[in-house]
């Protein structure tokens, strides 16, 4: 201020289009500025509104929710010139692979040492000759022999009951 001794230690804005140019202030007057300022005058209604629908979002649009808020991507325009969004799209469309198992049969299916894919007929037979390998009776009633043959049973009861499911539903479907 013109005939102030004190330093003009405080900033305050020129005007509301200009927020980042400043007055600097002493105290006293920066409390005189700011109490006189009136950031809103000579707007009107309307636009006093749409300056407080801007500041809530931060000066950046938004949409409605549920509408989609963006345009899709024109192909011609997209530049990807090391081809890492296609690669992401192709990955995205890609058919899951028929020789990676199911994960609720990888367990399972290692368990009971068989490959994927494979059949119902392959699982049967392979659960036999496991049955009787590792059958208490056959190993002198060792216990860990009943424990491994409680879990190759469960694992025998999860894969016949998916390649069940599958067959009923190709013979149905």
């Amino acid at each position: 201020m013109p005939g102030c001794p004190q330093a003009g230690e405080y900033r305050a804005p020129k005007s509301r289009t200009h927020l980042n140019d400043y007055h600097w202030f002493c105290l006293e007057h920066v409390r005189a500025y700011n109490a006189g300022w009136d950031f809103y005058k000579g707007m009107s209604p309307a636009e006093v509104e749409a300056q407080l629908r801007a500041d809530t979002s931060w000066q950046r649009p938004t949409w409605p929710i549920g509408s989609l808020g963006y345009t899709a991507w024109d192909e011609d325009v997209l530049k990807d010139p090391l081809h890492i969004l296609a690669a992401a799209r192709m990955k995205a469309k890609a058919p899951p692979d028929p020789h990676r198992a199911p994960a609720e049969l990888r367990e399972p299916l290692a368990t009971l040492g068989l490959p994927w894919p494979t059949t119902l007929d392959a699982v049967k037979s392979r659960y036999k000759e496991l049955a009787k390998r590792h059958h208490p009776d056959a190993n002198g009633g060792s216990r860990d022999a009943e424990e491994r043959l409680k879990t190759i049973n469960l694992a025998y009861a999860a894969v016949r009951s998916k390649l069940g499911n599958e067959s009923r539903v190709a013979a149905t479907g």
